[in-house]
């Protein structure tokens, strides 16, 4: 079978079977897998689920599905992840082996699933792993930290060698889990990735100088994070800075 789309597949038995562990350690209703490619981890996902749908792009990877597991409890969606109502199907475990290149939007689009996210485990770029992980004050701590972080308690389980897979790409990969937490709602949540986004623009500039394009300067010189780093904040200091030039902002209009 071949490669499309760029990926590459992970065909090493006890790794696959960590990660079907890891997104079910008990027998789950429902796993939503994100690009089963010739289906090494949707066998063992298969044996965990009760109802295991898979969404595939690729025209031939998903007949392959199909042919491989008919009368198994698989379903196969032919589509776009991205494009695709992951909520249509209720509260689900979601997993997969993500392409690369559309790692991060793929994270978004589940995490945006809120409520109906009973928790996700990816194999990810272990670059990515690690940005998503990352603590305040390290090289990796980030935009995509607090975006992942402000919505679920990210954990990175084991590193997978590049050796792996079939061909193997030119970097190491892991295995990361997110479970949602309780906070915001989707429209605040919305509004505080926006803020986000502004406090990291920049990355070594100051918050002072990153916000000084969205807040009077009357307002933001009296933050005591003004001289700071976004790098330096914690995902509840960063929420906590974003409620109070909400306020202010609100009080001065």
């Amino acid at each position: 079978m071949g490669r499309p789309l760029g990926q590459h597949f992970l065909f090493t038995q006890t790794i696959l079977e960590k990660i079907a562990l890891a997104a079910c350690p008990r027998p789950e209703p429902l796993v939503v897998e994100i690009g089963p490619g010739p289906g090494g981890l949707t066998a063992c996902l298969a044996r965990r689920a009760e109802r295991l749908v898979t969404v595939e792009l690729d025209p031939e990877l998903a007949e392959g599905i199909r042919g491989r597991f008919g009368g198994q409890g698989v379903e196969v969606v032919e589509g776009d992840v991205l494009q695709t109502d992951l909520s249509q199907w209720g509260e689900a475990v979601v997993c997969g082996n993500l392409p690369y290149y559309i790692t991060s939007p793929i994270i978004e689009r589940v995490l945006a699933l809120g409520q109906v996210l009973k928790r996700a485990v990816f194999l990810v770029q272990k670059e990515v792993a690690e940005r998503i992980t990352a603590q305040p004050g390290s090289r990796d701590y980030g935009y995509l930290s607090v975006a992942v972080q402000a919505r679920a308690r990210a954990e990175k389980l084991l590193t997978v060698k590049a050796a792996a897979f079939r061909p193997p790409p030119k970097v190491d990969s892991a295995v990361i889990r997110l479970t949602p937490i309780e906070g915001m709602d989707r429209s605040e949540m919305a509004g505080f990735l926006r803020f986000a986004g502004l406090c990291f623009h920049m990355k070594r500039k100051t918050l002072r100088n990153n916000l000084a394009a969205a807040y009077p300067l009357e307002i933001l010189k009296d933050l005591p994070e003004a001289g700071l780093r976004a790098e330096q904040l914690t995902v509840a200091q960063i929420m906590d800075l974003h409620q109070r030039l909400k306020a202010a902002s609100e009080a001065g209009a």
